[in-house]
């Protein structure tokens, strides 16, 4: 499917179909490439065949890398369709399991929110937050739609602002306040006769329309491309011609926390890094009908590990391990401020 395709023209069923093949083909991908069918599935209609998918994941014997992502959407499709004690079976395990990923955090209370399950929706919020958020200077990218979603759940429900309600509002950037976004009175304005009323609607569902146009304009992290220390070392004796890009491992990964440091600074959100192979730049040289050596290739190589959902989350979550596997957490590896 192009990336312009309007929404109204998708074949949900076929384009599943297609993402199907394509996991075949790509098994080292079938996990990211098998949850976007699902979501055609879930657009089409078809529940069931979506938690068929699903239930397929979930029992794989390759180990995956996002579980309680697959489940917190298999619950969300479950609900949907009438299996809702299911549904809130797998939503209490996920909440039980705390992980550290802001996603399944988000699936599973707007889930509840859909269902107006608020006081259950605004307690997975803020439990999330209180996981992910706290002591942490500057929340990630990935983590704005806990905030988003925790300020409307609260919202609705007529509670005060506190202080994660503030940053959300500092966070959010479109020219409509969150608080009017997620004002509850807004339903009863597209009903009024009052064509001042119905036109200061229109302005907050365009700037809610930016907002989502926004994130959905970013798919997939802008990613910075790593080799491990084998694979690099494979990489310029099968090419040495880049060595001129790597000149050592050590500023390889030195170069590579610069960049997301700097592209952090000016402002760019949703920040990644993605891990390549030999074999698998190789194949997509022979894709593009290049040759491996040419330096061109490596950011367009990472762009598509990228899109193919292969980036990792930068800067890593406080207390996890750094992203370039020397088993050291993050702050005290190339995430310590450099001495001076």
């Amino acid at each position: 499917m192009r990336p312009d395709t309007p929404a109204e023209n998708v074949d949900h069923t076929a384009e599943a179909a297609r993402l199907e093949r394509t996991a075949g083909l790509y098994p080292e991908d079938a996990e990211a490439l098998l949850l976007q069918a699902a979501a055609h599935l879930e657009l089409s209609g078809d529940r069931p065949a979506a938690t068929a998918l699903y239930d397929r994941l979930l029992s794989s014997s390759a180990g995956l890398e996002n579980p309680y992502l697959v489940r917190a959407l298999k619950a969300s499709n479950l609900w949907e369709y009438g299996h809702e004690a299911e549904a809130r079976a797998i939503i209490e395990g996920v909440r039980a399991a705390s992980p550290r990923d802001p996603a399944p955090w988000v699936i599973v209370a707007e889930a509840l929110e859909s269902h107006d399950e608020l006081e259950q929706a605004q307690e997975t919020f803020s439990e999330g937050a209180r996981l992910l958020l706290t002591d942490v200077p500057e929340p990630p990218y990935s983590t704005h739609p806990l905030l988003f979603g925790r300020h409307r759940v609260r919202r609705m429900l007529g509670v005060p602002h506190d202080e994660w309600d503030t940053l959300a509002d500092t966070l959010h950037s479109m020219p409509i306040s969150l608080d009017e976004l997620h004002d509850p009175k807004r339903v009863w304005s597209l009903g009024s006769e009052n064509p001042a009323e119905l036109e200061a609607e229109i302005s907050r569902l365009r700037a809610e329309l930016g907002a989502y146009r926004e994130a959905l304009s970013r798919p997939f992290p802008v990613a910075v491309l790593h080799w491990t220390a084998g694979e690099l070392a494979e990489l310029t004796t099968a090419y040495p011609s880049l060595s001129a890009e790597y000149t050592s491992h050590e500023d390889h990964l030195t170069t590579i926390e610069a960049s997301l440091r700097e592209l952090s600074a000016s402002g760019t959100p949703n920040l990644g890094i993605v891990t390549g192979t030999v074999p698998s730049y190789e194949a997509f040289a022979a894709s593009e009908g290049a040759s491996p050596e040419d330096a061109t290739l490596l950011p367009q190589y990472a762009t598509t590990l990228a899109a193919r959902g292969r980036a990792v989350a930068w800067p890593p979550q406080r207390g996890a391990g750094c992203w370039c596997g020397s088993g050291r957490q993050y702050g005290e590896c190339h995430g310590a401020e450099p001495q001076l």
